[in-house]
């Protein structure tokens, strides 16, 4: 598929989204938010697909946030929540992705750019990049999930925190508070994700699937419910070929070969 607003790449099981709107820092529009639901269900309908990079054009932003002039111009209710529960179900066809996401943060990672971010299985950030969820110094909130994942990722009080000031942060702050999982050199980034997803890809797919899933919607669960769905998850994953030969390579002391059977 040919995409106006953002750039799909595919190579080695990794494919890659680059939300390509530099000039205006990679501000979302309903177009553009679209074109990302297209590129994610792309990535999951290919079966070579292991793993799903996604990252900003340009070294100032990963994503700003929405593109305002856009969004000024829809103001009614009903318009304005239809939209907001498009663009939101974006992000939560990207966070139950059946493979794992990375988010490779180059720069500004604000509104819908620090929800898109937390909508990845794993973020890896620039130095340089900065976060926040500055909806409040609009006169509104956040639309995306904000309010919720983050909530969940970084706990209640630095979320309240985040929403209530509008405040941004720099990476250090976000590595500190659990909202990224590493900081690199702005010039390590891509080398950074690349590595990571290449590593994820490397395992085998059964049990990639398994272990997010477990995490995922277990996250949501009872504590007794969770454990019972990891505990059938478990039990498929031993009925598996990959965790047969997963037993064999350790033993001939060989790298696997995973036919995610």
């Amino acid at each position: 598929m040919n995409y106006q607003f953002l750039l799909y790449e595919k190579e080695d099981g990794i494919a890659t989204i680059t939300i390509n709107r530099p000039e205006v820092r990679n501000a979302l529009t309903q177009a553009l938010m679209e074109e990302l639901g297209a590129a994610v269900e792309e990535a999951e309908n290919d079966e070579k697909v292991r793993v799903l990079v996604i990252t900003g054009a340009g070294e100032k932003a990963f994503v700003a946030g929405a593109d305002i002039k856009e969004a000024t111009a829809r103001n009614t209710y009903t318009e304005l929540g239809a939209l907001s529960r498009r663009r939101r179900n974006v992000y939560t066809q990207l966070e139950h992705l059946t493979k794992p996401s990375i988010a490779a943060i180059n720069g500004y990672a604000l509104g819908g750019g620090c929800e898109l971010a937390v909508s990845c299985t794993l973020r890896v950030a620039s130095e340089k990049a900065r976060f926040g969820q500055p909806e409040i110094n609009l006169g509104i909130m956040p639309g995306l999930g904000g309010t919720q994942r983050l909530s969940r990722l970084i706990g209640k009080g630095n979320a309240m925190e985040l929403i209530l000031t509008g405040d941004m942060i720099d990476a250090q702050t976000a590595l500190r508070m659990g909202l990224v999982n590493r900081v690199v050199p702005a010039d390590k980034l891509m080398e950074e994700a690349y590595a990571l997803a290449k590593k994820l890809a490397s395992k085998a797919p059964l049990a990639l699937r398994a272990a997010k899933d477990a995490v995922d919607y277990g996250s949501d669960m009872s504590l007794g419910a969770a454990l019972e769905f990891e505990n059938r998850l478990y039990a498929i994953l031993n009925g598996s070929e990959d965790k047969i030969e997963g037993g064999a390579a350790f033993l001939e002391k060989r790298s696997p070969n995973w036919q995610g059977r």
